[in-house]
């Protein structure tokens, strides 16, 4: 039996090597490429939600689902519309200043901080702040920042980061705005004021740069994940001692516990926050989800289903920087959705159709806060009891050869055992996050199904601590994220993106025929998720 299970390992590695060894990947690479070169060209204007560029997007996705053989999905043949409020902030119109001991100061808009258009402020906003550290509570662990603080009527103000008593993967889900709001509404706060971390966050002057986007809200009135909210902003934290003043406080104090992970104190601000925000309500918009479907060929697993997805949208036309105003979001995340395409046709194309089907989702609204994932885990198009996993390939940056893969959620589903089943046999090695106070985990359209008890994984290429390849990671991070710079002109290895992607397929696959469905470790913090778990049929929240 032994040497039978011994022969079996063995062949497996052989099948997997000679699959690999008679792959042509530049030609697979050159494939990939052709999807995002279509995708990230400047006549389709960056993609934006919405708009004719995300459009022609849409209708190119549609065209290469049905060529690589998947059968409508959506609720109106591959589409599924998802409709949006757009708010747009008259930032000269509106007005924050700090009142202390009878004098009022004023704050630079766009200097010392930026005002959100997200909030239900229908007349001005006259209240006190108060900081409660970082801004988060974890029931779990008796951690709460709003214990014994009155924040009736205030404004709650915090600072970036986590403390280290607190692992990433639970400070990282309650410091999610959605879970993070529910904590703060819940203790009485009215508004909430974000000190930007430097460490962790974006620079400065990126944010800025940003902040003339009108901002997009799901239509749907039961999908709002800031009820009462009635001011929000994000402090400049080269001006943080503005707000801190007459606290006895100051930020290099806070950024220094901050990041140190310490704990950090609580304390009232001495101004009163006087604000008035105008927000104009614009016409609503549509924009849809693009759904294909690969059936299962096994009649008594067919009706379950492994989600592979991707987001479509991008950023649009933006503030120019170096002359170039169009963000093309190659790498974010048309890179995704060409991989998306490529596993399409090739699990259509293989004589062993996978016993599951498989949902491939092209999301829209991504980059507003996750919206399309989010509107389709509300009303789903399948039973969204019958979905086993969710996949998710968003900006993984095939900016070097792959050796190392970054897998986020790698310790905490049996989804990690089928990665590191399926890299093994193709000579790479699994990576846990590197970077955990990114919460990355969280920050892309896996969260949607994580929040409801779904196992999922996201991904990024990995690197060695001190390499060229993690300089090169880094700085994409730093000058191309969110930039015009994610464009068809930078350094890109093709071939690893076509080895990712068929890596992806293979995880996909094995998913979609394993004998059990995947579930949470019984220690992973998102294992108690899995019991609000939803057993509706599709289209049933």
């Amino acid at each position: 039996m032994r040497t039978k299970l011994l022969m079996l390992v063995a062949s497996l590695f052989l099948l997997s090597w000679v699959s690999r060894a008679l792959t042509d990947w530049d030609a697979a690479g050159k494939r990939w490429w052709a999807h995002v070169q279509y995708l990230a060209d400047d006549k389709l204007e960056g993609r934006g939600t919405g708009t004719p560029g995300f459009g022609l997007a849409s209708q190119y996705v549609e065209t290469q689902f049905k060529a690589a053989g998947l059968q409508p999905g959506g609720t109106k043949g591959f589409f599924q519309d998802v409709q949006f409020d757009t708010l747009q902030l008259d930032e000269a119109a509106s007005s924050w200043k700090i009142e202390a001991d009878g004098k009022d100061t004023d704050v630079q808009l766009g200097t010392d901080a930026i005002l959100s258009a997200r909030s239900e402020a229908d007349e001005p906003v006259n209240a006190t702040a108060f900081f409660v550290g970082y801004g988060f509570a974890v029931p779990e662990r008796g951690f709460d920042e709003f214990k014994d603080l009155d924040l009736r009527g205030k404004i709650a103000v915090a600072i970036g980061g986590q403390p280290v008593s607190i692992p990433a993967p639970i400070s990282t889900y309650y410091e999610a705005f959605s879970e993070r709001w529910k904590a703060l509404h819940k203790a009485g706060a009215i508004g909430f004021v974000s000190i930007a971390n430097p460490k962790l966050s974006l620079p400065w002057e990126r944010q800025v740069a940003s902040r003339a986007r009108d901002t997009l809200i799901l239509a749907d009135p039961a999908l709002n994940e800031s009820p009462g909210l009635k001011f929000a902003a994000t402090i400049n934290p080269a001006h943080a001692d503005k707000f801190l003043d007459g606290s006895g406080h100051t930020i290099a104090e806070l950024l220094a516990l901050a990041d140190a992970g310490q704990p950090l104190p609580k304390f009232p601000l001495a101004g009163k926050f006087e604000a008035r925000v105008v927000v104009k309500k614009l016409a609503q918009l549509t924009s849809p989800n693009i759904i294909g479907v690969l059936p299962g060929s096994d009649p008594r697993l067919k009706h379950e289903y492994v989600v592979l997805s991707a987001h479509l949208d991008h950023l649009g036309v933006g503030r120019p920087v170096n002359g170039d105003g169009i963000y093309n979001g190659a790498m974010d995340n048309a890179s995704g959705i060409a991989s998306l395409i490529e596993i399409g046709k090739e699990l259509s194309a293989s004589p062993n159709r996978p016993k599951r089907s498989i949902l491939f989702a092209a999301w829209t609204g991504e980059e507003s806060g996750m919206l399309g994932s989010q509107y389709f885990v509300a009303h789903p198009t399948v039973r969204l009891s019958d979905i086993v996993a969710a996949i998710n390939m968003d900006m993984f940056l095939p900016l070097f050869p792959l050796h190392y893969l970054e897998v986020q959620g790698l310790g905490e589903s049996t989804l990690g055992n089928d990665i590191r089943a399926v890299a093994q046999l193709n000579d790479i090695e699994v990576q846990f996050d590197k970077q955990p106070p990114e919460n990355r985990f969280i920050r892309s359209d896996q969260a949607s199904f994580v929040r409801r008890g779904i196992p999922g994984l996201a991904f990024k290429f990995g690197w060695l601590p001190g390499s060229q390849e993690e300089k090169t990671f880094n700085e994409w991070i730093h000058t191309r994220y969110h930039s015009p710079s994610d464009d068809l002109q930078q350094p890109v290895d093709t071939v690893a993106a076509a080895q990712f992607t068929h890596i992806l397929a293979q995880l996909a696959a094995r998913v979609a025929n394993a004998s059990s469905r995947p579930s949470w470790y019984p220690e992973s913090f998102y294992a108690h998720l899995a019991n609000t778990r939803p057993a509706g049929s599709a289209g049933a929240k």
